[in-house]
């Protein structure tokens, strides 16, 4: 059955940062009218120095070896993040048609090439499981694709995102896509996070719980963590049908190794916004970009405070893809969202 449409399927705040801070860096979304999926696309047009992290024990990806500092290719041109289990990787397929008809991309002597690593998340379970993003979901995102502060909540990769499903799918609720960034001494680093995990979303300041599992009778948040420490036992799970994605992106100019390392370092967000995280049926990654504006010269931030921005936009960014999340009713089922429980 088709969920029911809302007019609220995104989220507008005032603004607390947004990955599109960063110069030259664009968003664009895609999201499905026939079932909530989607993807979303983070372009760099102008290239990017990119590294990326994979921690979660069931990743989806593509084209993530050559981001290896000892591997050949230097910069990419996008980003994707999918919905659609393994199937949404299509979508980058649309990425790259897009950018080779702008002639964005490696020359390599027979043709522009764009480079696209992409990844993916499970959202299989709401609505027709046949409906994923393909190659022109893509390139669709693509033509959406601004400098504006993306829309959060119930879009593009976050359009099919749920969270705190260890107790079973009837007690999870409604995650999303969120985004944030830091400025310090004329340094940005931003970050875009789609939440779809299998723990609980907490405040990372106050370490509250905010969305996740709820309670048997649906009313209230049940704490994952105190709930397994209890000896409470979680449902059989399906390897794989969780993962929180993200896209880290600073204005600094870095090495691939550098990258590598921001995207290791921005974890520490996701361990602080989610709990369990990186679990073996989550396929968490974060990748990295740099676009270089920036030199790291004089009084600008190294790295050691560069990997504590990244962290505290990947924690901002998680919240707030939950904060932005919009209840979703599919037939009997309702994912109700964070503001809806509360």
């Amino acid at each position: 059955m088709s969920p029911q449409p809302s007019s609220s399927s995104s989220f507008t705040a005032p603004h607390a940062g947004a990955i599109t801070d960063v110069a030259g860096i664009e968003v664009g979304h895609f999201s499905d009218p026939r079932r909530p999926t989607g993807c979303t696309v983070i372009l760099a047009r102008d290239g990017a120095v990119a590294g990326v992290d994979v921690r979660g024990a069931a990743p989806g990806t593509r084209e993530t070896d050559l981001l290896a500092p000892g591997n050949f290719v230097q910069q990419v041109h996008a980003v994707m993040l999918a919905g659609g289990s393994a199937w949404g990787l299509a979508a980058a397929e649309g990425a790259m048609r897009w950018l080779e008809e702008r002639g964005i991309g490696l020359d390599v002597r027979f043709g522009t090439l764009p480079i696209v690593p992409a990844a993916v998340l499970f959202d299989l379970p709401l609505g027709d499981a046949r409906i994923r993003p393909d190659a022109a979901a893509g390139y669709a995102a693509c033509e959406a694709a601004s400098k504006a502060a993306p829309a959060e909540g119930n879009v593009g990769a976050g359009s099919g995102a749920l969270v705190g499903k260890l107790f079973g799918l009837d007690r999870a609720m409604k995650g999303g896509i969120g985004t944030a960034s830091v400025t310090v001494k004329g340094v940005t680093v931003g970050a875009l996070i789609a939440c779809n995990a299998l723990g609980d979303v907490l405040d990372p300041d106050t370490a509250q719980v905010v969305a996740g599992a709820r309670t048997e009778d649906g009313r209230a948040l049940l704490d994952t963590r105190r709930a397994l420490l209890r000896g409470e036992l979680p449902q059989p799970l399906l390897a794989g049908t969780n993962t929180t994605l993200g896209v880290i992106a600073t204005d600094a100019v870095l090495t691939k190794v550098q990258a590598n390392r921001l995207a290791s370092v921005a974890h520490d967000g996701l361990a602080r916004a989610i709990n369990p995280v990186h679990t073996m049926s989550d396929g968490d990654t974060l990748f990295a970009l740099a676009t270089g504006r920036v030199p790291l010269e004089g009084d600008a931030p190294g790295m050691t405070v560069l990997g504590t921005m990244a962290a505290e936009v990947v924690a901002r960014a998680t919240l707030r893809a939950v904060q932005a999340a919009r209840t979703v009713r599919i037939g009997a089922s309702v994912f109700p969202s964070a503001s809806e429980l509360g």
